[in-house]
């Protein structure tokens, strides 16, 4: 007998798995399916702003309880050793992914969430009022399917992939480390063609991640060790850290292959969050709080859906004007500022302009942070 639910969630990341703990509260029931184990990590810079506490506290993450540094300075350093400093007037907080996942996942299924593990989707098919959903664990059927698949847009949605974009590719590197940095601080190092961030999480070690074009690892002969000293280490800053700091990770966590292009809210059907529906820049900031609150968004639309008030083209409609209002302008800033780090002379230039102008500098820190829900 195939299993029936309210809702399935493909892809259990931070925006699944807060929309699985939401829908659960509100009395639906949920199956979320994730190619991985818990725990595991994942490249990410680790830094929420502020504006995502009282949602995560209200879904039984219990922030007050566990420590966590608590951020609002931010520095940003030019590959020439120039250091802007800036207070964070939001601020936010660091965790890392391998234990708020983690958590997540725990508090999800105590309140009776099937979630499914190392579980890969391999179609999803729209019959009427329920989709199905063929996984290698077995079919399933659900009445609403989102997806929460991250970056990378799963092959029983290849076909649909927005193609009216080129966009250049990256890959993304994460380290643990433990090195002298105060726990309030933020920091983001550039050099040529990438970025680097570094902020204190859980138990007093920093979440090390950066950014940077393939291209670049290709001219090292794809090692990502000779890449960093070549072209990393001309930052000061970064040449310090990767030189002194305990590294507490046998091997950085990598991905490749990434683009950042625009996608869409709706695939086939399946309502999507997080980066799956629009790629989102570390320099938008936040993208954990911008997949927070769009599970947010959902599942009231969820509500309305559920108890008759809205058809599913109205909710996936809906969705969109919302994702829209609260998103947009951050994405699209994020895409600017994308193109203004990671060349040398240029973010020198402009890091010494904002020093100068720190009511610009307030602007620019404000497109990356939202209010509070």
């Amino acid at each position: 007998m195939i299993s029936r639910y309210d809702c399935a969630i493909v892809g259990g990341g931070l925006a699944g798995l807060s929309l699985a703990n939401n829908l659960a509260l509100n009395g639906k029931s949920v199956v979320l399916f994730e190619k991985n184990a818990y725990p595991f990590h994942k490249v990410c810079g680790e830094y929420i702003s502020m504006e995502s506490w009282d949602y995560l506290t209200s879904l039984g993450m219990q922030l007050n309880d566990m420590r966590l540094p608590i951020i609002d300075k931010l520095g940003i350093s030019a590959a020439d050793g120039y250091m802007l400093e800036h207070n964070l007037d939001l601020g936010g907080f660091g965790i890392s992914r391998h234990f708020m996942d983690s958590t997540f996942a725990t508090l999800a299924t105590e309140k009776g969430v099937t979630v499914m593990q190392q579980c890969k989707v391999t179609a999803v098919e729209k019959h009427g009022a329920y989709f199905s959903i063929n996984t290698n664990q077995g079919a399933y059927e659900a009445t609403l399917v989102f997806g929460s698949f991250g970056k990378y847009m799963p092959s029983f949605l290849s076909e649909n992939r927005p193609s009216n974009q080129s966009s250049q590719n990256f890959i993304g590197v994460k380290y643990h480390i433990k090195t002298d940095f105060a726990s309030n601080r933020i920091e983001l190092h550039n050099f040529q063609d990438g970025y680097c961030g570094i902020s204190m999480v859980e138990d007093e070690k920093c979440c090390l991640c950066y950014l940077t074009t393939a291209n670049n690892l290709k001219k090292h002969n794809n090692s990502i060790s000779l890449m960093e000293e070549s072209i990393l280490h001309k930052n000061p800053f970064l040449k310090k850290y990767f030189t002194t700091s305990q590294m507490l990770m046998e091997q950085p966590v990598v991905i490749s292959n990434i683009t950042f292009k625009r996608r869409s809210t709706a695939y086939q059907g399946i309502i999507t969050l997080g980066d799956a529906a629009g790629t989102i820049t570390p320099l938008c900031g936040n993208g954990m709080s911008m997949a927070l609150r769009a599970s947010s968004i959902l599942s009231i639309l969820v509500e309305d859906f559920f108890d008759n008030k809205l058809s599913h083209d109205t909710l996936v409609n809906q969705y969109t004007s919302q994702w829209n209002a609260n998103f947009k302008s951050r994405i699209t800033a994020g895409y600017y500022l994308q193109g203004l780090f990671g060349k040398n002379k240029m973010t020198s230039l402009a890091l010494r302009s904002l020093h100068h102008t720190p009511r610009l500098m307030n602007k620019l820190v404000a497109l990356t942070h939202g209010e509070r829900f």
